[in-house]
């Protein structure tokens, strides 16, 4: 009886992991479009999709254009890291339901991120709304605040500090580039990490996040080199590092 019940959990938790892959990849096709919820239309020709077959992954119905290969991932590894924190749960003092919503909120913007290039701030905006729930349960109303005051100050600062050496970096090469160091959407995110993680978490968080933001960066850099594909100013989205510093400080707890 105990393994029946335990294999049906388990089919259970995957069902719910299978529907909130489909929650963020509808956020993905449709949020960077439109900014608000509406239908989601297939990327080829804007014709709605029906429920089922969105669901399902099936081809449009119009024009025949499969899903993005980025929806079948989110659609296999959704499921996977669901039941592994079923499996695994963090800390008691972040219930199981707390640590499944923070999954799919930084899934969603992982995702956005990596596809866009962006961090809608309609995404931080519901992110402020569930990192002070989150923080508030965790760490009280005053760390919560301090930590999301600060989470957003500090990487205003490196936003704009980063602005003046990009544009100082350039004048001395003689170079023009667009290129910034740091997106504003990286600080608005580190304010709603910031709510989540508290002070003196998110110091930890930032720092965890740069170490690991230019170690990456160095290797990534060596293998340009070595390609011989370098070119100035080349950057690396920076939010992944931001939320993995974070979803590792939260399962710990």
């Amino acid at each position: 009886m105990n393994s029946l019940l335990f294999g049906l959990t388990m089919v259970a938790v995957l069902f719910l992991g299978y529907g909130m892959g489909v929650v963020v990849n509808y956020l993905a096709d449709v949020l960077p479009q439109t900014r608000r919820l509406s239908p989601a239309l297939c990327l080829r020709c804007q014709h709605p999709y029906p429920l089922m077959r969105y669901i399902l992954l099936r081809p449009c119905t119009t024009c025949g254009a499969e899903r993005p290969q980025r929806a079948r991932v989110v659609q296999v590894v959704l499921p996977l890291l669901t039941l592994a924190l079923w499996i695994w749960p963090p800390p008691d003092r972040l219930p199981l339901y707390m640590a499944w919503g923070l999954l799919l909120y930084f899934s969603a913007v992982l995702v956005m991120d990596w596809e866009y290039r962006v961090v809608l701030y309609e995404v931080s905006g519901a992110g402020a709304l569930l990192g002070a729930i989150v923080g508030i349960w965790l760490n009280g109303w005053q760390a919560t605040l301090l930590g999301g005051g600060l989470g957003f100050g500090i990487m205003l600062a490196l936003y704009y500090l980063g602005e003046i050496f990009v544009r100082w970096a350039a004048r001395r090469r003689g170079l023009e580039s667009d290129e910034v160091a740091l997106g504003f959407g990286d600080v608005t995110l580190s304010g709603v990490l910031g709510l989540m993680l508290g002070w003196p978490r998110i110091g930890i968080g930032l720092l965890f996040a740069i170490l690991l933001g230019g170690l990456v960066s160095a290797l990534y850099l060596v293998w340009l080199l070595m390609r011989r594909r370098y070119q100035p100013f080349a950057a690396l989205p920076y939010t992944p590092f931001l939320l993995v510093a974070a979803a590792v400080l939260m399962y710990l707890a």
